[in-house]
């Protein structure tokens, strides 16, 4: 059915731009799914941006948690971006109310949610007919975070990578604005 594609990298390696190219050159309508909420200045000032930069012509759809169901719908010949993982991970986690403290268990509670969450959002991309692009950090390449709640998100945010990697029919790369497309 759908084709899915992952865009990954670091934060401001250029994949978002990338991912919107890649929607642009695809030739049909754009549903852009934002997951980002604006509880601050910097947040509004990077959703201004983001906008600022698409066409006219796409839809936006702010959906911070529920992708898999904005996903599914989005018109079914629709390019779909969800703009991002990285964003919806840390909406989930904001949402569950933990922090330090939290006992182990909650965290793995939490991360089989969001796990379980980004598979049904690969689910969703695999019924529809068009192609469904979704942006994420690789936030695994820096050094160990030092409280258990980051560490926690740092874990979930990669497992909801690597579901939606095994389930996408390319992953791309994106470093210094420069796109690597990783075999399968």
């Amino acid at each position: 059915m759908g084709r899915l594609v992952l865009v990954t990298g670091g934060a401001r390696s250029g994949k978002s731009r990338f991912a919107e190219e890649m929607a642009a050159a695809a030739g049909a309508a754009v549903v852009y799914i934002a997951t980002m909420e604006a509880p601050d200045p910097e947040s509004r000032a990077r959703i201004a941006e983001h906008r600022a930069r698409r066409p006219a012509g796409w839809a936006t759809v702010e959906e911070p948690v529920d992708l898999a169901g904005a996903a599914g719908r989005a018109p079914a010949a629709a390019t779909v971006l969800v703009e991002c993982l990285a964003t919806w991970c840390g909406n989930l986690f904001w949402r569950s109310g933990y922090d330090d403290d939290a006992p182990p268990e909650a965290w793995r509670e939490l991360a089989a949610t969001v796990r379980a969450a980004a598979e049904e959002l690969a689910r969703a991309a695999a019924r529809r007919p068009g192609l469904t692009i979704v942006v994420t950090n690789e936030v695994g390449w820096g050094i160990v975070p030092a409280g258990a709640m980051t560490r926690a998100y740092r874990d979930a945010l990669g497992a909801a990578n690597q579901a939606i990697g095994k389930a996408a029919d390319e992953v791309v790369l994106v470093v210094a604005g420069r796109a690597l497309r990783l075999p399968g």
